[in-house]
């Protein structure tokens, strides 16, 4: 899609909101754009009819590659450091088998996709620092004081998981640059919404799961290695797409990895290739900066009315699209909001919310209304 939607347009693409249901779990997993599912449908038709091309099936979920290096704000060129995977967690262990000796850096709260693959390195022997959380948060100032000249890895999430805080990415950055560490980032909760320039923070790495802010299907995820890392990564799994041209010679060898980053490629799963491809392109037909403002917008303003009405919100360090309330019975008040067409989610102790370009301020005001309407909320 090249033309650039409205807001307004971009809802209407989302059909529940015409069953006037109101979804804010974005952090969870996303909903379905017709854009997307119209996609999967056409090639379920297509695979029932027998109809369909394999080779042209890859050849689409190829173009996210592309797509991808665009939401990272980087030129064309930097698809070929671009690797596609299936989870979050086959990226962090493909870095963390490829590291130096040393030590790694990550927080308590990280959620366990971007926690056991570090962790797991102890038994390897390197010396993993978890810094703590308090009151559920692990602060930028938390991390940079763990970050040594020992440090090989900081692993961290743009926005954490449990309830939505966010880290100064930049500062971070330059705190692992001045020792020599390299900056992995888990960009699962925040791509989407909230913009992450390459070019100019320069991270080693970045990962991406479609399946929340990205829109896409769930089984797509996208692994950037920077440049001046991609030789010494060393693929989790050698397959036939860790060659240079897999559809050439598909038996015997020779054995000669890619150049670039589809060494680390896995056989793709082709139907969530195929929505990741129309999801992708669906939001670049927004403008970047337009969803960002437009998404903390809305979690500002819940957040304000909140605190207004008495209801506390979890602090944040830098403004977040996702934001969680303590509440005494999370899955209880999660439940019952659903009965009236309202989906947030719940983890731990926390009630979570989150503002994608397809929310509006309607949704806040009703999801404010709702709330009020449980006794004891708090």
């Amino acid at each position: 899609m090249s033309d650039r939607l409205t807001l307004e347009a971009f809802r209407k693409l989302f059909p529940l909101f015409e069953q006037h249901r109101i979804y804010l779990n974005t952090a969870g997993t996303a909903p379905g754009a017709s854009p997307v599912a119209h996609r999967l449908q056409q090639a379920l038709t297509e695979w029932e009819a027998g109809t369909f091309s394999s080779r042209h099936w890859d050849e689409e979920g190829q173009q996210t590659r592309a797509l991808f290096a665009r939401l990272l704000g980087a030129a064309p060129e930097a698809a070929r450091n671009i690797a596609m995977l299936s989870t979050t967690a086959e990226g962090a262990t493909t870095i963390a088998r490829s590291l130096p000796p040393g030590k790694i850096v990550v927080g308590e709260c990280e959620f366990r996709s971007n926690f056991f693959p570090w962790l797991a390195m102890e038994q390897e022997g390197y010396t993993i620092t978890v810094v703590p959380a308090r009151d559920d948060i692990v602060s930028t100032e938390a991390l940079m004081q763990a970050i040594d000249e020992q440090t090989v890895l900081v692993a961290v999430s743009t926005v954490q998981f449990l309830h939505g805080y966010r880290v100064d990415l930049p500062a971070l950055a330059q705190r692992a640059r001045a020792v020599g560490a390299r900056l992995f980032i888990d960009a699962t909760q925040s791509l989407g919404v909230l913009p992450l320039d390459i070019t100019t923070l320069q991270p080693d790495y970045v990962i991406a799961h479609g399946y929340k802010w990205l829109l896409c299907p769930r089984g797509t995820t996208w692994l950037y290695v920077s440049p001046q890392r991609l030789a010494e990564v060393k693929p989790l799994v050698n397959s036939w797409k860790s060659v240079e041209d897999p559809f050439t010679k598909m038996d015997g060898g020779p054995f000669q990895l890619a150049g670039d980053a589809r060494k680390l490629d896995i056989s793709m799963a082709w139907f969530s290739w195929l929505g990741a491809r129309s999801a992708l392109e669906l939001l670049l037909s927004l403008e970047a900066a337009e969803i960002e403002q437009h998404c903390l917008a809305l979690a500002s303003h819940f957040r304000q009315q909140a605190e207004s009405a008495h209801i506390a919100v979890v602090p944040t360090e830098l403004p977040s699209h996702i934001l969680s309330m303590r509440v005494k019975q999370p899955a209880a008040v999660m439940a019952q909001l659903a009965k009236n067409a309202l989906y947030v989610g719940a983890r731990g102790p926390y009630l979570r919310l989150g503002f994608h370009a397809f929310n509006n301020e309607s949704d806040v005001t009703a999801t404010l209304r709702l709330l009020h309407t449980i006794p004891d909320l708090q």
